[in-house]
């Protein structure tokens, strides 16, 4: 099977500095270096589009412009690229939110993914009106998911639930091709929503031997509904042609945390409900020593950024033999990011992709941008 790559489209801002931010924490200063206009989120993804990359994710919060309105502009300047939009159920009908989906495939041309956010944060969450607790925000996404899903079959749907509420609810043109539902988180709790709903989970770059226990985790809980689910990983990536360069970046972009700003974004994240953020927190323990955790992965990010706080740091070659070990744990999806994010794309588009599709694990989905060996510079 072919490895999927998506990209980012950094709807908070972005700079050739770290963009803080998330999980209830406001995006740093240095979010308005590069502006999230459509004009600069269209260059990154034609560029992200032309490299190969299968898709890009934009996030969701009160940190960020909305991404279903930001992606629905930027897909018109846009061919192939499809959008992972990242909602919250809980802020959105389920019968509209698939109505909505059913008109972004059409206008599109297919080109929509869903990322499902339960949302982890209740005092974000009550922001926007939803006073539901973190467990019950959980069983309602359930309820959403199993709306929505009867809906894009065509079904009409009565429901009444614990949360949601319908009544002859039903699509008078449903999504063709049906979206894909993205879903991540570590409680039992988004466990049991994952297994019963999502076509892939996702994690964040936790180290390998953790990411393993979590895919055998949802592979049970998803085998016991007889289902089976992709899986992929949410990562930054700092490569480039040697790993000296790569490191030297790494400690370029340390260099500039504040240390005030490292203590207000970690006292900010303490507060997290998120089982996925605490895990998240505990790989650098809000130190900057020892950010290596396992072999190019570094926890630097996370010191000034909620949510995914890890990446691939090394030589092309070695950031796509950490791919590679990801990918042998049963991870076929990666959705990366970098600073800044039209840069990162082009080191990791030119510098890791041919490297795997010169050894047969990637292919660019256009088609005719096949990669051989021969054509893959040594990286030294």
């Amino acid at each position: 099977m072919s490895l999927t790559f998506h990209w980012f489209l950094p709807t908070n801002g972005d700079s050739r500095h770290v963009v803080g931010g998330g999980h209830g924490t406001p995006a740093t200063a240095s979010g308005r270096d590069r502006p999230p206009t459509v004009a600069y989120l269209s260059q990154i993804a034609r560029a992200a589009e032309d490299l190969g990359f299968t898709g890009a994710l934009t996030p969701t919060g009160a940190w960020c412009e909305d991404a279903w309105l930001t992606t629905a502009m930027v897909s018109q300047n846009s061919e192939r690229l499809k959008f992972l939009v990242a909602f919250r159920p809980g802020s959105v009908s389920p019968t509209l939110a698939a109505q909505m989906a059913s008109t972004f495939q059409r206008q599109s041309g297919g080109r929509l993914l869903l990322n499902v956010v339960t949302g982890g944060e209740s005092h974000e969450q009550r922001a926007y009106g939803d006073f539901l607790d973190k467990d019950a925000r959980y069983r309602r996404t359930g309820e959403f998911l199993h709306i929505v899903r009867q809906l894009w079959d065509g079904k009409s749907v009565d429901l009444d639930g614990e949360h949601l509420r319908v009544e002859g609810a039903k699509l008078s043109r449903v999504p063709d091709p049906v979206p894909e539902v993205y879903f991540g988180g570590s409680s039992p709790a988004a466990g049991e929503v994952a297994a019963r709903y999502a076509d892939v989970y996702l994690t964040w770059g936790e180290p390998p031997a953790q990411v393993a226990g979590k895919i055998a985790w949802i592979r049970k809980l998803a085998a016991e509904h007889g289902r089976t689910l992709r899986f992929g990983i949410r990562l930054h990536v700092i490569t480039r042609d040697t790993a000296r360069q790569a490191w030297a970046e790494a400690d370029r972009l340390l260099d500039g945390f504040d240390p005030e700003t490292v203590r207000a974004v970690q006292t900010g994240l303490a507060r997290s409900e998120s089982e996925g953020q605490r895990r998240m927190l505990a790989l650098h323990g809000g130190s900057r020593d020892s950010l290596e955790i396992h072999p190019n992965l570094w926890a630097g990010i996370g010191l000034v950024r909620g949510g995914a706080g890890t990446a691939l740091v090394g030589s092309h070659d070695e950031v796509a033999e950490r791919v590679k070990e990801y990918h042998a744990l049963g991870i076929d999806e990666f959705v990366l990011s970098g600073y800044p994010h039209l840069e990162e794309a082009y080191w990791f588009g030119e510098g890791v992709l041919p490297r795997l599709a010169a050894q047969g694990l990637w292919a660019h989905p256009d088609g005719s941008r096949a990669v051989s060996a021969a054509q893959v510079p040594f990286a030294g």
